[in-house]
């Protein structure tokens, strides 16, 4: 029986409670990765709601959210401890005795500051571990983590191992735009996530802004499902095709013309090159009739 979960039904309901409906690819490795123990990687574009499904879950399950933000340079000191050097100091020149009678004075607890990773490890609550966005940090940090994803443990030279109290939940998410090496892969159960089918999609902008006038859902989704097929910088992400949801309910729209989709563009797409290209694609160049 899993800690987290009973069944993949149970993930589907409560992750649709917590505001995330999930596939039932997603709902089904969600519940494995519980019952097994195991680590979850998540890959896919960005905006299909990696991150949004580690912050459900931990609310699903009524468990505290740790998160480590990966970027490049990131290292041990960010991502796993280090020591309060400033506070090392004091100590060592407030004592009349020298370093070597000190020494093992300063390498405790009162000294040690905690990151995510061994934050997460030593919480006796139950914890979801996020590791976002491991493929933005350089290929050395993926070595940093591989007792953590294997053993649930952080090993201190001067302090020796420690092993969690409650194993957290982990969830790995990575935007593809580096392979990760196969000995993280190996401790992880993996998922692909892809943007959602039009139906979901629908369901999930009902859910998230139910005002939303019932015959603009199927024309919203269809026309951020025509930008995602042109070759954009950055295609809508599921939050933009809500946040535009949310406009065209403040505008009080009632048909979705050319012209509604063009004004209110900046919603959807972050570039001027991915306006020009969506404006020619989709002939939003003039406020007559509905957008294709």
């Amino acid at each position: 029986m899993s800690k987290f979960f009973g069944s993949v039904d149970e993930v589907t309901q409560r992750l649709t409670e917590a505001g995330y409906l999930p596939s039932l690819d997603i709902a089904t490795a969600v519940f494995l990765a519980g019952h097994l123990g195991k680590p979850l990687l998540i890959e896919g574009p960005a905006g299909v709601g990696k991150t949004e499904l580690a912050k459900a879950v931990a609310t699903a399950t009524t468990a505290d959210l740790v998160r480590l933000q990966c970027y490049e340079g990131i290292d041990e000191s960010r991502a796993l401890y280090e020591w309060n050097h400033a506070k090392q100091l004091l100590r060592i020149t407030s004592e009349r005795e020298g370093w070597d009678s000190t020494r093992d004075h300063v390498f405790t607890e009162e000294f040690l500051l905690a990151r995510p990773l061994l934050a997460a490890i030593r919480n006796p609550n139950p914890t979801v571990l996020l590791i976002d966005e491991l493929d933005k940090a350089d290929v050395e940090l993926e070595g940093l983590l591989l007792e953590v994803l294997g053993d649930y443990q952080v090993s201190i030279p001067e302090l020796g191992t420690i092993t969690a109290v409650r194993e957290p939940f982990v969830l790995v998410t990575s935007n593809a735009n580096r392979d990760l090496s196969d000995a993280l892969k190996r401790r992880c159960l993996y998922l692909h996530i892809d943007y959602p089918t039009a139906e979901l999609e629908r369901a999930i902008v009902r859910m998230k802004v139910p005002e939303l006038d019932e015959a603009l859902g199927e024309p919203v989704v269809r026309v951020v499902s025509a930008l995602r097929e042109l070759s954009l910088r950055k295609p809508p992400s599921i939050a933009e095709t809500v946040d535009w949801a949310r406009t065209l309910v403040a505008l009080g729209t009632r048909s979705l013309t050319g012209g509604v989709v063009r004004s209110t563009l900046g919603v959807l797409l972050k570039s001027q090159a991915d306006h020009r290209i969506a404006a020619e694609r989709l002939s939003l160049d003039t406020d007559e009739g509905p957008a294709k």
